[in-house]
């Protein structure tokens, strides 16, 4: 099984130029999931899901459809990635291996933006889509809930991959030297991308999927990555 765990705002279908691939058909059951609050998964109670722990238990019985005698890979970009660290502490036993794109994991990079607050404006959330208002109640809680993730971080010891963007607007690029710091795993490696951006699942598509097809290949080493095209 590939997991695929989408940030925010998100949903499954944000993956399909992975989930389309054939080589990636052909090797895996491919699993791409609407957290709680997005696309068609529903909270009985009518709030918006703010715990990163909760989502990451909410995705729990997920990993029961895996079918196959190997283990999960689990990737999770920008939001999704603290959830797929989450979710992988809590069921390392069936993880194979953990891939972060685009992480939003430092709890002191959370970036604001001019138009932010207006998320917050009541009358300004009536016109918006549920996903967006999710994202927004995420966005103002996210800072505090990674506060409470950091003893988490020194159980992640499956294999792990980071990959950041130097261009990264979203995501600062500082997030990648947290999770150089804050990641203990014995087979853990972090790709820099000095000109890429947040979308790396759509700018580097083809590094993502070798990676996830080698994924019984891990280096514990930094890898700065400047490609002549200006990517």
């Amino acid at each position: 099984m590939l997991l695929l765990i989408h940030g925010a705002p998100g949903a499954w279908w944000g993956y399909m130029n992975l989930l389309d691939d054939p080589e990636l058909q052909k090797r895996f059951h491919i699993v791409s999931v609407d957290r709680l609050g997005y696309g068609k998964s529903r909270w009985k109670k009518k709030r918006h899901v703010t715990s990163i722990e909760m989502h990451a238990r909410s995705l729990l019985p997920v990993l029961k459809l895996n079918k196959s005698k190997e283990k999960v890979v689990v990737l999770g970009r920008s939001y999704g990635a603290p959830i797929a660290a989450q979710l992988t502490v809590l069921a390392s036993e069936e993880v194979k291996q953990l891939i972060m794109v685009s992480p939003v994991i430092d709890p002191d990079k959370e970036r604001f933006y001019w138009f932010s607050k207006w998320g917050r404006n009541p009358i300004v959330k009536l016109f918006l889509p549920r996903e967006f208002n999710a994202a927004t109640a995420e966005k103002y809680s996210h800072s505090a809930e990674l506060r409470r993730m950091l003893p988490i971080w020194e159980n992640l010891t499956v294999p792990t991959t980071v990959i950041q963007g130097g261009n990264d607007w979203i995501a600062d690029p500082a997030n990648i030297e947290f999770a150089k710091k804050h990641i203990p795993s014995a087979q853990a490696q972090y790709i820099y991308l000095p000109k890429a951006g947040h979308m790396i699942t759509f700018s580097h598509k083809d590094m993502i999927k070798e990676m996830v097809l080698k994924s019984n290949m891990y280096v514990d080493r930094t890898i700065t990555v400047d490609f002549a095209s200006g990517r």
